[in-house]
């Protein structure tokens, strides 16, 4: 499938159905349960707390991988407020410091998070890759991208309190992530 081809089958998708383009695939990401929602709702939280001039653009649409031709629906870009005004559709990730995605219970869609999101996040060169997985009950924080890939991938369990370094800069309590 080409580019062109993608976004005019994406803009004819119903509004309930979001398509990603990642490795030149058309991908469908799951629908979000509740759970998802309001463990991205505790990230958002924590980091509009610590850091009140950025914001986490859930559902942000991001072109990413080496060539730009990936269109990814981050679960959240953090960004400084304002960063996407004026956007269309599907934003170029500068000044984007942190992408967050949240495990579904599609291994599929788990699989492209864990390999191919990630590796398109890196080769965008958006500094932090926040992963919440809930198979593992792991938080992994990739960092330093370099070459398409991330150097650094710790990953701490729920209950946890997590440093993202720097530009992100702040500490996430994971405890609320243990009764997901």
């Amino acid at each position: 499938m080409t580019l062109d081809e993608f976004e005019t089958l994406e803009h004819g998708a119903p509004e309930t159905v979001t398509l990603e383009f990642i490795g030149g695939r058309l991908a469908v990401k799951p629908a979000r349960d509740g759970d998802h929602g309001t463990i991205v709702m505790s990230v958002l939280r924590q980091c509009m707390e610590q850091r009140p001039e950025l914001g986490l653009y859930t559902g942000r649409g991001l072109v990413v991988e080496p060539d730009r031709a990936g269109r990814v629906r981050a679960d959240g870009a953090l960004a400084p407020l304002g960063t996407f005004a004026g956007h269309g559709e599907w934003s170029h990730p500068a000044g984007v410091l942190m992408v967050l995605e949240v495990t579904s219970r599609d291994p599929v869609a788990n699989q492209r998070i864990r390999s191919q999101k990630r590796d398109g996040y890196a080769a965008a060169g958006i500094p932090v890759f926040l992963l919440i997985d809930r198979d593992q009950d792991t938080l992994t924080v990739h960092s330093e991208p370099e070459g398409g890939t991330y150097r650094l991938d710790p990953a701490f369990p729920y209950g946890a309190a997590v440093e993202v370094p720097a530009p992100v800069g702040i500490t996430l309590d994971t405890r609320p992530l243990t009764s997901r």
